[in-house]
């Protein structure tokens, strides 16, 4: 599985990846050939200058300056129109559903599950190979754009709308999604990884991921409290119920932190606790410079093990 995350539109790993990708081509050969003749005719001018047969003129600039681009225009316009209902059909009845709400600036994540409930994760997100999967794609505060471009296509999220999204992985591995709509100061760090497995991963993965955190008694709990941290965070399995920040209850196994922005390493998570806006200005979370350090270990070694 690739350690880096892929976030080329060019090299695809998804059914509507491929199908953009292949239009991207179409229209560049498309292109080529309009732009091959207007300047072919624009040198045959220079090259033979003077008088010219009115036959022949009328031929080149109508032939080549209007009909030639009508017809390839026309063209694509029906090739790139045919692609777009498969695109836009629903996943089959049955198929995963996750629910993605964007927010300034992370991604608040909820798989769907067969009984009907939903349990949160936050800024990654995990999906079967060779299977469609549904989304449901909102925003909490302003527009987002969700756009894996590995993957498929991107759609706005629109606070108070619901927009939908299928996407059908063909490849395993790591892929980079993005916010592809300016939101604010931390835009261009508003990603998130998407990891593409296996239906028996996958299924593993998931149910690990529906079990509670524990409630184990930890020096960095208390820290995590004393600090406020379960004001706005959610840990289930605990009393630390917070709504306003991501769920962290599965955070030791994420790959990354604040969305994208730095790899989940107990250095980095240090720095994130305690440099948060020299990290990633503009976001929300406080920056806890005065916490000690005895109290920073304990807190980056309890989240680092819930898991």
């Amino acid at each position: 599985m690739n350690d880096r995350p892929s976030q080329s539109a060019l090299d695809p790993a998804g059914s509507g990846a491929e199908s953009i990708a292949e239009l991207f081509w179409v229209m560049v050969a498309g292109g080529v050939g309009i732009w091959l003749l207007v300047i072919g005719l624009a040198v045959y001018s220079i090259i033979r200058p003077g008088e010219h047969n009115a036959r022949m003129t009328r031929l080149m600039v109508i032939g080549g300056g209007a009909v030639f681009p009508t017809i390839v225009l026309t063209g694509l316009l029906t090739y790139g129109l045919s692609i777009l209902p498969e695109l836009q059909r629903p996943a089959p009845e049955g198929s995963q559903v996750v629910e993605v709400v964007g927010v300034r600036w992370w991604w608040r994540v909820r798989y769907r599950l067969e009984d009907g409930s939903t349990i949160e994760t936050a800024n990654e997100i995990h999906l079967p190979v060779d299977e469609e999967v549904e989304f449901k794609l909102t925003s909490e505060d302003v527009i987002h754009s969700f756009w894996i471009p590995a993957l498929g296509g991107k759609t706005d999220m629109i606070p108070g709308r619901e927009n939908r999204l299928k996407l059908y992985p063909t490849k395993q591995g790591v892929y980079r999604g993005v916010c592809a709509e300016f939101c604010g100061a931390a835009h261009a760090q508003m990603s998130f990884d998407v990891v593409v497995q296996s239906r028996e991963e996958f299924d593993s993965w998931l149910a690990e991921f529906r079990l509670p955190g524990t409630d184990q008694d930890h020096p960095g709990k208390v820290v995590f409290r004393r600090r406020g941290c379960s004001a706005c965070h959610t840990i289930r399995g605990t009393d630390d119920d917070g709504m306003v920040g991501p769920d962290l209850t599965h955070f030791g196994s994420r790959r990354t932190i604040g969305a994208g922005v730095m790899k989940n390493t107990a250095e980095n998570l240090g720095r994130w606790i305690t440099a948060t806006h020299a990290v990633k200005p503009g976001v929300e979370m406080p920056t806890f410079d005065s916490i000690d350090d005895d109290e920073l270990d304990a807190l980056v070694e309890y989240l680092g093990e819930l898991r």
